[in-house]
C-alpha cells in the first residue's frame, strides 16, 4: 500500500486535476451503484456532508438507535446542519413499520421530516447487518412520503462479504451512500460519498466549505485503490476470526458474550464482574486493546493486522484480566 501511494500520479484535487482520486471516484461510484463520488478525509465528514447536502436547518433526520451520526460525530449535525434526530426502533435496526408510527403528520409545530438515515453495517449494535428487506421497504416507504435515505456505509465492504450481495445492490434503494477506506480496508485515511450528480455537486461545495478540498490527495486514493484490489475479500478472515474471538469469551466466567450475535468484524460483550473501563484499562496492560462503550459493555474489532493467532493469544490473556 505505500508503494502505491509513492507511486500515484497526482494533480490538484481542488481544482479536480488529480488523476488518481477521479479514478478512485469513478470506481467507487460504480462499485457502490451511483452515478458520481465523492472523495473525503473521513467517514464522519461524508455523513455530515450528506446532511447538509439532503436537508435545510430545523429539518428531521431518523435514524436508528445508537447511529454513529448521532453518537459518534461529537453533535455536529445539530451543529452544522441545524437538524434534529428522531430515532426509531432499538439496537440499531428498524423496519419500515417502525419508522411510518414514528413519522408525525405535516403540522406547523413540528419539525419538517427531510431524511432517513441507515447503517450498514451498524457499529454500536456489534458489526450487524441491516436486513437488506428492510433497506427496501424503509426506502419505499421514505420515498412516499418525499423523504430521501442516505446510507452510512462505512462497513458495507464488511456487510458485501458477510451477505455475499454486491455493495450496489445494498446501496441500490437509497439516494446516498459514504463509504470508508480506513477501517476494514486498512487505508490511512478516506472515504468515499456518493450519489446523483445534483447531489454530489451540492456536495462538493460543501466539502469545500468543511474544509476537506485536499490538494495532491492521489497520494491517499492510491492507499484506497490498493485497498480495494487487496483487502475486500479478505475480510470474511477478520468475520471468521471475530466469530473465534467470540465463542472463546462466552465461556468466560465474568464476562456475557453472544456468539450467535456476530455477524462480522465487532464482537460485543458485557462484563459482569467489574466496570467496563476497568476492564479495558486491565486488558491494556495484558497487550489487548478494547474500546468500553458503556457502563458494562465492550466492543472488539478485528482487522487486517490481527491473526488467528492474535486472536487466540487475545481470549487467553482476556481471561487472565478476569
Amino acid at each position: 500500500m505505500r508503494t502505491a501511494m509513492t507511486q500515484a500520479p497526482v494533480g490538484d484535487d481542488v481544482w479536480g486535476e488529480d488523476p488518481t482520486v477521479a479514478r478512485l471516484q469513478e470506481r467507487a461510484a460504480d462499485l457502490l451503484g451511483k452515478s458520481t463520488a465523492l472523495f473525503v478525509p473521513s467517514g464522519t465528514m461524508a455523513n455530515q456532508i450528506a446532511l447538509l447536502s439532503h436537508c435545510d436547518r430545523a429539518d428531521e433526520v431518523f435514524v436508528g438507535d445508537g447511529s454513529h451520526t448521532v453518537f459518534y460525530e461529537s453533535g455536529a449535525g445539530p451543529a452544522w446542519a441545524g437538524v434534529s434526530f428522531t430515532v426509531v426502533g432499538r439496537d440499531g435496526l428498524f423496519t419500515a413499520e417502525q419508522l411510518v408510527e414514528t413519522i408525525r403528520p405535516p403540522d406547523q409545530h413540528f419539525p419538517r421530516p427531510r431524511l432517513v438515515a441507515i447503517e450498514n453495517t451498524h457499529n454500536r449494535s456489534g458489526g450487524r447487518v441491516f436486513p437488506q428487506h428492510d433497506v427496501d421497504a424503509i426506502a419505499e416507504a421514505a420515498h412516499a412520503r418525499a423523504l430521501s435515505v442516505h446510507l452510512d456505509g462505512a462497513r458495507i465492504w464488511n456487510a458485501s462479504v458477510a451477505t455475499g450481495c454486491p455493495p450496489a445492490t445494498l446501496c441500490e434503494p437509497v439516494d446516498s451512500v459514504c463509504a470508508c477506506f480506513s477501517k476494514g480496508l486498512g487505508a490511512p485515511v478516506g472515504s468515499v460519498l456518493a450519489g446523483d450528480p445534483d447531489f454530489i455537486a451540492r456536495a462538493h461545495r460543501y466539502r469545500k466549505m468543511l474544509g476537506g478540498g485536499m490538494r495532491q490527495a492521489g497520494i491517499l486514493a492510491g492507499a484506497c485503490l490498493h485497498a480495494l484490489d487487496h483487502h475486500v475479500e479478505r475480510l470474511a478472515d477478520d468475520h471468521d476470526n471475530a466469530r473465534v474471538l467470540a465463542e472463546a469469551l462466552s465461556s468466560v466466567d465474568g464476562l456475557s458474550c453472544e456468539p450467535a450475535r456476530v455477524e462480522t468484524n465487532i464482537v460485543r460483550f458485557e462484563v459482569t464482574s467489574m466496570s467496563a473501563r476497568d476492564f479495558v484499562a486491565l486488558a491494556a496492560e495484558q497487550g489487548v486493546k478494547l474500546a468500553a462503550i458503556d457502563r458494562r459493555r465492550v466492543r472488539a474489532v478485528t482487522h487486517l493486522d490481527v491473526s488467528a493467532a492474535d486472536i487466540r493469544e487475545a481470549a487467553l490473556r482476556l481471561s487472565r484480566v478476569i
